[in-house]
């Protein structure tokens, strides 16, 4: 009982970090359904790993109304549960609040964000593997610095 409590403390921790974005990675594409999934996906293991504050969430400039299915079969290959949510459009609120936002596309001139990293991959739907492989090494990247300012 007291390891069931303790768990909705921590979710409920974290939560409230994600909305006020004190420790939310923001990932966007354009349609919100393929990039940013797969980098918010392998964002969220990998900090859990570390056992790190940090949450990602993926966002599109002009979302589909569904994930990606080379996107979803991948992230299920790799083992890790696809979101629940739909794809979103990123608001300003979000953009606003966040820790950092990483783009894979241009961001409307309406979004005003302090930090803004522009990523380059390869399509998902080409080569999963291979999309996946150059996302999460830059991942690595952004997970070791946002570790070693964090302390």
């Amino acid at each position: 009982m007291y390891l069931f409590f303790a768990f909705l403390i921590l979710v409920s921790a974290n939560l409230g970090r994600a909305e006020t974005g004190d420790s939310v990675v923001i990932f966007v594409c354009e349609h919100g359904s393929a990039k940013s999934v797969v980098a918010a996906a392998h964002f969220n293991r990998l900090a859990k790993q570390k056992q790190l504050p940090f949450v990602a969430i993926s966002r599109g400039t002009n979302p589909d109304p569904d994930i990606a299915q080379p996107a979803a079969n991948g992230l299920r290959s790799d083992g890790i549960p696809l979101p629940t949510e739909k794809p979103a459009k990123l608001t300003s609120s979000e953009a606003s609040k966040a820790l950092r936002i990483v783009s894979f596309c241009d961001l409307p001139n309406d979004i005003k964000a302090n930090h803004v990293e522009h990523w380059t991959a390869p399509a998902i739907s080409g080569d999963y593997s291979k999309a996946k492989d150059a996302i999460v090494k830059k991942l690595q990247d952004l997970i070791i610095e946002l570790e070693k300012n964090s302390k």
